[in-house]
C-alpha cells in the first residue's frame, strides 16, 4: 500500500503538567463529558427500544435541554466543545454498530473508563508553541519532547489522564514530512513467537524482552499492598498509584521496543510477510495468556500496518491455518505432526531446520506469491495427513 496524498494525518503525544486550577477544570470536564455521553447513549437507547433512531443532531438538541434543567446545570461551566465532540464519538460508535463492525456501545464507568476530552479547533489556541485550552487563562506546561512538524496547525488537542495519574496531550496535524520511502527488492518473513519475539527469514531471530516478567515480583508485591488497604481510604488510592505506576512502565517500555523494530523492518524492506494470527482466541489458553499478551503480537502487527501504509511498503498476512512450522522450506514436504518441544528437525530430504527460522521462511515464500498473484492465501485446513494445520509456533508453557 503506498501514500497518495501528499500528507498524512498524525497525532503527535506530549506529557503536560497542569496546574491546580487546570486539573480541576479537565477533571471537571472529563466528568462532564462521561455524563452527556451516558446521557445520550440511554436516550439513544430507549430509542432503539421503541425502533426509533436518534441521530448526532437530535443529541445535541437534548444537550441544550439538559444543560437548560436546574440538575444538569453543570455542564455549563466547562467548555461545549468536549460534549459536543462526546455526541459525535457516540455517533461513530453508532455507526460501526449499525455496519456489524463493532457491539453495542456501552456506558462509560467513572472508575474504569478512559479519562479523555477532545477540543477542536474553536475550543483551544495554540500560537508559538503555546496551546491554551477553553475556560483556562494559561497555557499547559506542556513537555515538547520532540517539535511539531514546521508550520503545522493542529486540528484536535485530545487531552487524557492515565491510571498512573500522568497528563497527555494529544495533537492531531498533518505531516508532509511523512513519504514513501524509495522502493526496494527486498522481502522479509516474519514469525512471531514467545522463545523469540521475532524470528526472520533471514535467520535473524530478536530476543523477546520479556517486560512484564523484569517487574513481575514488583507488581506482585505492589498489588498486594493494595489488596491490604480498606476501600475508598487515600492509603488505597495511593496503593492503587503505584500498581499503575507499574503497569504504564512496563506499557512504556514495551511500546518503545516495538516501535523501534517496526520501523526499522519497513524502513529495510520492501515487502513484508506475517501471519494473520487470532490473538484473541490465543490469549484463552489460560497457560499461555500472560507470555502472549506480554509480547503484544497485535500492537506489533498494527505498528507495522499503518507505518507500511506512510511509508510505501506491502504488509501480507498469510492465513493462520498454513502450516509453515510443518512444512519443509526445501523440498516442500509436509510432516504429519510436529510437537512443540521439538525446534529442530531433519526432513526426509535430508534438510535439517530451526523451527522458528523455518516457518520465517515458508511465510516468505507463499506471501510473495500471494503479493505477485494479488490472491488471499487460505489452504485447507485438513493437511494430505489428516493433521490439523492450526498454527503449532506458539512455544512451551511459561514458568
Amino acid at each position: 500500500m503506498s501514500v497518495t496524498t501528499a500528507c498524512v494525518k498524525r497525532a503527535f503525544r506530549y506529557r503536560f503538567h497542569p496546574t491546580d486550577a487546570q486539573a480541576a477544570e479537565l477533571s471537571r470536564t472529563f466528568g462532564c463529558v462521561r455524563k452527556v455521553y451516558n446521557l445520550a447513549l440511554a436516550a439513544r437507547t430507549e430509542a432503539w427500544a421503541r425502533q426509533e433512531r436518534v441521530n448526532y443532531n437530535q443529541t445535541s438538541a437534548l444537550l441544550t435541554a439538559w444543560k437548560k434543567t436546574e440538575e444538569l446545570a453543570y455542564l455549563n461551566e466547562v467548555s461545549s466543545v468536549p460534549l459536543q465532540q462526546c455526541l459525535r464519538h457516540l455517533q461513530v460508535a453508532f455507526t460501526s454498530f449499525f455496519g456489524k463492525r463493532a457491539k453495542y456501545p456501552r456506558f462509560k464507568s467513572k472508575k474504569k473508563s478512559r479519562k479523555s476530552a477532545e477540543y477542536t479547533t474553536s475550543g483551544f489556541r495554540y500560537r508559538n508553541g503555546r496551546l491554551t485550552l477553553a475556560k483556562m487563562t494559561e497555557p499547559l506546561d506542556i513537555v515538547w519532547s520532540r517539535p511539531l512538524p514546521e508550520g503545522a496547525q493542529p486540528s484536535t488537542a485530545t487531552v487524557s489522564q492515565d491510571a498512573a495519574g500522568r497528563w497527555f496531550v494529544s495533537l492531531l496535524c498533518e505531516d508532509s514530512t511523512v513519504r514513501p520511502l524509495p522502493a526496494t527488492d527486498t522481502a522479509v518473513g516474519i514469525d512471531v513467537g514467545l522463545d523469540h519475539l521475532l524470528t526472520l527469514s533471514t535467520g535473524e531471530k530478536i530476543t523477546n524482552p520479556r517486560h512484564e516478567r523484569r517487574d513481575r515480583a514488583r507488581l506482585a508485591r505492589a498489588q498486594r499492598e493494595l489488596s491490604r488497604k480498606a476501600k475508598g481510604s487515600a492509603n488505597r488510592e495511593k496503593a492503587r498509584r503505584k500498581v499503575a505506576r507499574i503497569h504504564a512502565r512496563i506499557a512504556d517500555r514495551r511500546r518503545d521496543v516495538l516501535h523501534k523494530l517496526t520501523t526499522r523492518l519497513v524502513r529495510e524492506n520492501q515487502t513484508l510477510v506475517i501471519e494473520d494470527l487470532a490473538v484473541r482466541n490465543m490469549v484463552k489458553n489460560r497457560n499461555l495468556a500472560r507470555a502472549i499478551s506480554d509480547a503484544a503480537w497485535s500492537q506489533f502487527r498494527s505498528m507495522l500496518e499503518y507505518k507500511a501504509a506512510w511509508y510505501g511498503r506491502d504488509v501480507v498476512a498469510v492465513d493462520r491455518f498454513f502450516p509453515s512450522s510443518r512444512l519443509c522450506s526445501h523440498c516442500g514436504a509436509l510432516q504429519d505432526r510436529l510437537p512443540l518441544q521439538v525446534r529442530t528437525w531433519t526432513c526426509d530430504c535430508g534438510a535439517t531446520h530451526d523451527r522458528d527460522v523455518n516457518a520465517a521462511q515458508n511465510l516468505l515464500a507463499v506471501g510473495l506469491t500471494v503479493s505477485a498473484c494479488g490472491a488471499g492465501v487460505r489452504p485447507q485446513r485438513r493437511t494430505p495427513g489428516g493433521q490439523s494445520a492450526v498454527k503449532q509456533e506458539t512455544p512451551r508453557r511459561e514458568p
